[in-house]
């Protein structure tokens, strides 16, 4: 449970994230648009953890420790799928 449920709470925005990047990539927006939505997360990943580090402790600390980890691996995934070039051909 201590891990399935961080695991869970993060699919939501993740998912949001993920779509985000997709569509943003497919209407052709700029560059710095495109990884707009990656790099909010990755930001709020770090302060997630840094709330769960600082000021919570403990157990539920290290449940925001994990929430956060998992907001990074979409980010992180989301900003490869920004900086891949569409393919027009």
């Amino acid at each position: 449970m201590m891990l399935f449920a961080p695991f869970l709470a993060s699919i939501v925005p993740g998912i949001i994230i993920l779509l985000l990047t997709w569509w943003f990539k497919k209407k052709n927006f700029s560059f710095s648009v495109r990884l707009a939505p990656g790099i909010i997360g990755i930001v709020g990943a770090i302060l997630l953890f840094y709330i769960g580090f600082v000021n919570i402790r403990g157990f539920e600390g290290i449940a925001y420790g994990i929430l956060s980890f998992f907001l990074i691996v979409f980010a992180f995934v989301a900003l490869i799928i920004g900086r891949k070039p569409k393919h027009t051909g």
